[in-house]
């Protein structure tokens, strides 16, 4: 008999003020939860329609020890970095970024006609012995991102990993992740196979649905998205994100609604995690080394 991985935990993203005041919205980040999620280290979502809330942006800023993985749903976000890369991604595209051993880059989202800008960023951690590895870039256009249709007309934008023999174009990446944008029509039960051993979870980004067989919303634990939050409903909605236990894969079932979601997994690294801001390594002093690298103009490779 197959094992559908139950809940383990429910978290609603927290309203959160980041890079020179954007805010956005944050399903998880820190050291704590990173060892609930690894390898990923920290999941944001920064949907709006009010410019005002994403044009400050995120300015020149270092990164080592990590990838960063954005994908924009709406809108457009110009970057550029020191090793002499700019450009722009947009609507439907991803940027897989590992910044390895170190770069200094910024983002700058721009909002579509009618000021739109819905995006995530994914931050993955390297292992130890892949956190001095050159950085690199591989940027990813809509238009080769593969979409697979599934049993019941469920829909499956294959960003990362594989689907039905499908590959998604993100490859070669350390923790063998997968990462998917996937639609459950309405008045569907939807059962999708997990790598035992990987940590999994979803991300609702529209629609409701249940994630889990368990009638008792009481059965997993559940953090609101603020201390008065108390929502305690089956049905999954928008900005919630669901950590599964370990199984052979998950199960979803919608009813009036349809549910859209990134399911998103990897293998994961069980290393210490020592992190300040935008960087992650091992160890204290490989931190501390870090940031002196940072002062005496070390940290980063130029063309």
């Amino acid at each position: 008999m197959t094992n559908t991985r139950k809940i383990h935990k429910i978290i609603h993203s927290k309203p959160t003020l980041e890079g020179a005041g954007v805010h956005l919205h944050r399903a998880f980040g820190s050291a704590q939860e990173a060892r609930l999620f690894d390898p990923f280290l920290l999941l944001d979502d920064f949907r709006s329609d009010t410019p005002r809330d994403y044009t400050a942006g995120f300015p020149w800023h270092p990164h080592r020890g990590i990838e960063t993985i954005t994908y924009v749903l709406k809108g457009t976000v110009w970057h550029g970095d020191s090793m002499g890369n700019s450009g722009e991604i947009t609507s439907g595209d991803v940027q897989w970024m590992t910044a390895g051993s170190g770069i200094r880059h910024q983002e700058m989202p721009r909002g579509d006609s009618q000021g739109r800008m819905y995006g995530f960023q994914l931050w993955a951690n390297l292992p130890k012995a892949d956190k001095m590895m050159d950085p690199r870039y591989q940027e990813i256009t809509s238009d080769e991102i593969p979409t697979v249709t599934l049993d019941d007309g469920v829909i499956a934008h294959v960003i990362c990993g594989e689907v039905n023999g499908v590959r998604g174009p993100a490859e070669n990446i350390v923790i063998d992740p997968q990462y998917l944008d996937i639609t459950v029509p309405a008045n569907t039960r939807f059962v999708f196979p997990t790598t035992p051993g990987h940590t999994v979870f979803a991300y609702v980004i529209n629609g409701k649905g249940l994630f889990c067989e368990e009638s008792d919303p009481f059965a997993y634990p559940r953090e609101g998205s603020n201390y008065f939050d108390m929502q305690v409903d089956r049905w999954l909605g928008n900005r919630t994100l669901i950590l599964f236990e370990d199984g052979e894969q998950i199960q979803v079932a919608t009813k009036d609604d349809p549910v859209r979601f990134l399911l998103i997994s990897g293998q994961p690294i069980n290393e210490p995690i020592a992190w300040y801001g935008p960087i992650v390594m091992n160890t204290e002093q490989e931190l501390r080394q870090a940031f002196e690298d940072l002062q005496n103009g070390t940290f980063i490779k130029t063309k």
